[in-house]
C-alpha cells in the first residue's frame, strides 16, 4: 500500500497533467488552410474531480481513500476564415435536432386531439335536442 505523501505526489502529478493539457490549444484545434479558406475547429471542454478520505469509521480495519477526474470533449463548430472575413458554423448535433422533432411532434399531436374533441363535443351538445320548457301550469 502506498504511503499518504506518496499518494499525494501522484494525485498532484495527475493534476498538472490535466490542468497543462487544457490550453487554448485543446479548445481551439490546429487550423487548416487551403486555397485562401482557412478552417479553425472548436471545441468544448469540461472537467470535474473529487477525492476523499476515511479513517472516520469505527468499523473494522476502518481506513478510506478515493478519488476521480474526468474530463471531456465535445466539438461546437469552426471558424470560416477567408479574405472578405470571418463566419462561423456550428456543428450540428443530430441526435439532439431528432429529440427536438420528436418532441414538438408529440406536442403538436396532443394539441390536434385536444381541439379535435373540443370540436366533436360542441357538436354532440348542438345536434342534442335542448329540454322543452315545462309548460306552465294553468289554473282555471
Amino acid at each position: 500500500m502506498a504511503k499518504p505523501d506518496e499518494t499525494r505526489g501522484e494525485v498532484l502529478e495527475v493534476l498538472r497533467g490535466v490542468i497543462d493539457g487544457v490550453k487554448a490549444g485543446t479548445v481551439f484545434g490546429t487550423p487548416v488552410s487551403r486555397n485562401g479558406l482557412t478552417v479553425l475547429p472548436v471545441a468544448r471542454i469540461a472537467g470535474g474531480g473529487g477525492g476523499g478520505r476515511g479513517d472516520g469509521s469505527n468499523g473494522r480495519g476502518a481506513d478510506g481513500s478515493g478519488g476521480g477526474l474526468g474530463l471531456s470533449a465535445r466539438p461546437v463548430g469552426v471558424y470560416v476564415i477567408r479574405d472578405d472575413g470571418v463566419t462561423w458554423s456550428p456543428a450540428v448535433d443530430v441526435t439532439k435536432v431528432i429529440l427536438g422533432g420528436q418532441l414538438v411532434g408529440m406536442v403538436a399531436l396532443f394539441t390536434l386531439r385536444t381541439l379535435f374533441k373540443m370540436i366533436r363535443d360542441r357538436r354532440t351538445r348542438a345536434q342534442q335536442p335542448s329540454p322543452a320548457p315545462e309548460e306552465a301550469a294553468t289554473t282555471d
